[in-house]
């Protein structure tokens, strides 16, 4: 019974994977008629290439600030969510929120990319406020790319936070804010010690999932801005692409998919362990 689901994985995931592995020691595997093993020639390379540098930290930055702008408006949401309001009210808003996270990546960047053409609206509204002056390349600008896939890629993944926080805030007991109720905790006492150490087993492996994502993250990236301009919004997924498929260096790229994949072991080890800590 266990056989069909083992022979997928297999061969969608687990051969895949020992192909790139094996390619990352090879030079040009599917360039050259007879590829010659290099060794580790191919992860040497890439510790001499500061595109390299600047890809992993456009990585670092691009996951640290979309995972934790995903936790704040999550969980800001969740909570306005689960307020005692109107039910009909309540799921327009739910519905609405969420809405996001059904879209594509593909209409998620046409559309931001309107947004935030030099001539779109958000630089008409923000000029109509006179918060600037000049229309402002949001994707063109390397003071501003980075800012702006990060704002995009908030929008696009709070969702998936937000309705898990929200299951989270609605399994906490009732009885533990009547009981801090009766010893005159306020609001923001609540939430500090009440909302949040209930909710922490929540957030950190959301935060970690969230994390494994977005470390890997390509088709957003890509389709906004290229990894444009320059390599100012390149993270290692789209390094790799451009290695690989674009300069044809396989091996090369390979091996930072190699290295994609170790960073991506370690977030999933740390999860597993949330995981099983929390059950």
């Amino acid at each position: 019974f266990v056989a069909p689901a083992l022979i997928i994985l297999v061969i969608l995931m687990i051969y895949p994977i020992y192909l790139v592995i094996r390619y990352s020691f090879y030079d040009n595997f599917l360039v050259i008629p007879n590829p010659q093993w290099v060794g580790w020639k191919n992860y040497l390379q890439l510790l001499k290439d500061t595109t390299f540098y600047q890809s992993f930290q456009n990585t670092i930055i691009f996951t640290g600030c979309s995972v934790a702008l995903h936790l704040i408006v999550g969980l800001f949401l969740a909570i306005l969510l689960n307020q005692p309001i109107n039910k009909k009210a309540m799921a327009f808003f739910r519905t609405v929120l969420i809405l996001p996270w059904i879209f594509t990546a593909t209409v998620v960047a046409v559309n931001w990319q309107l947004l935030l053409n030099p001539l779109g609206i958000v630089n008409y509204i923000l000029k109509s406020l006179n918060m600037i002056s000049a229309n402002i390349e949001w994707f063109g600008d390397t003071r501003w790319a980075m800012p702006a896939l990060i704002a995009v890629n908030m929008w696009r993944g709070y969702p998936f936070v937000m309705i898990s926080i929200l299951a989270g805030l609605q399994s906490i007991p009732e009885s533990l804010y009547e009981a801090a109720k009766v010893d005159g905790a306020n609001s923001r006492q609540n939430f500090f010690y009440i909302t949040l150490p209930q909710l922490k087993p929540v957030l950190l492996s959301i935060g970690l999932l969230d994390t494994i994502w977005t470390f890997q993250l390509f088709p957003l990236v890509w389709l906004t801005t290229g990894g444009g301009p320059g390599n100012a919004t390149d993270v290692l997924a789209t390094y790799t692409y451009k290695i690989a498929f674009e300069q044809f260096q396989f091996g090369t790229g390979s091996a930072v998919a190699v290295v994609i994949l170790v960073f991506t072991l370690i977030l999933t080890y740390f999860y597993l362990k949330q995981q099983k800590a929390t059950d």
